[in-house]
């Protein structure tokens, strides 16, 4: 071993060595804080990493490990301990950043794999070998290795851009209520941020699944069957079910209604107003030993209770709750400079402003369709459109890669 030329066991031999030096550096100075390398200390060590890999190309023919560096062995061997690592950071429950990791790996870092210095060095080496390689591919340059270029070059961008970027990436939450402007928001750790634009919620609305029938333990509260629970959906135009041994009856449905309270039981009526749940009355009727049970069920909502039947001294029949099937917000947002942009954001369908995201992300579940709360999610990353240009640009590597293939063989064909 440490012959010239090194091969895959000096790379592996190196690569423990990172491991162990890591580990130790774990142990003694904790993990990496990545929020000191903010703009622009992360713009600062970008301009001197690219320096240092420079003078590395420039020194390689008096330094052999710079030489060895540029080397296919060497980059095979990070890469294997950087994939080595990416299966143990999969295999292990992350925490996420600004909160406590997992204590029975925290002395390694490996609950927090971004921030331990382990997973950094090895992806630093990974990473500075790479760059090497380019530098030696580049000079001189010959057009047959564009696509070479062309995908180790946009592989190279795009994990610097991701790692150094990470500091300059925020992710904010913002609750806005209705017909107010709110410009502050929170951070992962609950600090008041103040942002150049605000945001008004002028409408919110939620498109909910038809309920469902079903039925319960008294006891328990369980829905039955336990181990798969039937329902009955009451979509428009049904009118009957089954749940296990009982035959239901839908006599009426009202959409919009409100709770009543008379002498001796509660009833339903239309009501077209804030607070309005769903209920129907219906018949149930056990085909075993024939006995029939009637009354209303309802979902409740913030503002009317729930109510079910008690069919018999085990079993209750019950509306739960309507499952949101989208909700979205109708808002307007105002930005330092003056404009003024309306738009809907729901899930999955964000706005985009100012290199801002905002993502439609909860509401007030206690009102549910009738919230007059939105909670979104803001989040920029000034470094993605970097990640996007080394994506391109190993997607026309790879584009460059097979014209040339093509191109050779129709040349062995002639």
């Amino acid at each position: 071993m440490w012959s010239k030329p090194w091969s895959y066991k000096e790379g592996l031999t190196i690569g423990t060595g990172l491991l162990i030096i890591g580990i130790l550096l774990q142990m003694t100075v904790g993990a990496i804080n990545w929020d000191l390398f903010a703009c622009p200390v992360n713009v600062i060590v970008l301009v001197v990493y690219i320096i240092a890999l420079i003078v590395m190309h420039l020194l390689r023919k008096r330094v052999y490990l710079f030489s060895w560096l540029s080397h296919y062995s060497a980059a095979v061997s990070a890469l294997l301990w950087v994939v080595g690592m990416t299966v143990v950071m999969g295999l292990i429950r992350q925490a996420p950043s600004g909160h406590a990791p997992n204590a029975s790996t925290d002395l390694l870092g490996f609950s927090q794999m971004i921030a331990s210095w382990p997973f950094v060095l090895l992806y630093f080496w990974m990473v500075t070998a790479l760059g090497l390689t380019i530098l030696r591919a580049s000079f001189p340059f010959k057009w047959r290795r564009l696509s070479f270029l062309l995908n180790h070059i946009g592989l190279f961008v795009a994990l610097i851009a991701a790692t150094l970027g990470n500091a300059d990436m925020q992710r904010l939450k913002m609750t806005t209520r209705m017909g107010n402007a709110e410009w502050r928001a929170t951070d992962d750790k609950s600090q008041l941020i103040e942002l150049p634009l605000a945001i008004e919620l002028k409408d919110f609305t939620i498109d909910e699944y038809p309920p469902k029938l079903m039925l319960i333990d008294n006891e328990t509260g369980r829905t039955l069957p336990e181990k798969s629970p039937e329902h009955v959906l009451l979509e428009e135009g049904v009118i009957k079910g089954t749940l296990q041994d009982w035959q239901l009856t839908i006599e009426q449905s009202i959409p919009m209604a409100a709770s009543v309270a008379t002498e001796d039981t509660v009833k339903f009526i239309e009501f077209h107003s804030m607070g309005a749940t769903y209920a129907v009355y219906l018949k149930a009727f056990n085909q075993e030993n024939q006995t029939t049970k009637e009354g209303w069920v309802s979902c409740g909502s913030f503002l009317f209770p729930y109510k079910a039947i008690r069919l018999d001294s085990l079993t209750s029949l019950v509306m739960p709750e309507r499952e949101p099937q989208r909700f979205a917000s109708e808002v307007k947002i105002y930005t330092q400079e003056g404009t003024i942009t309306e738009g809907t954001i729901e899930v999955n369908r964000p706005m985009e402003i100012e290199g801002w995201k905002i993502y439609q992300l909860s509401y007030d579940e206690t009102k549910g369709r009738w919230s007059d709360v939105s909670v979104f999610e803001l989040v920029r990353d000034p470094w993605l459109p970097v990640v996007y240009a080394g994506i391109i640009m190993m997607m026309a590597g790879a584009v460059c890669l097979f014209v040339s293939a093509q191109k050779r063989k129709e040349e062995d064909k002639a």
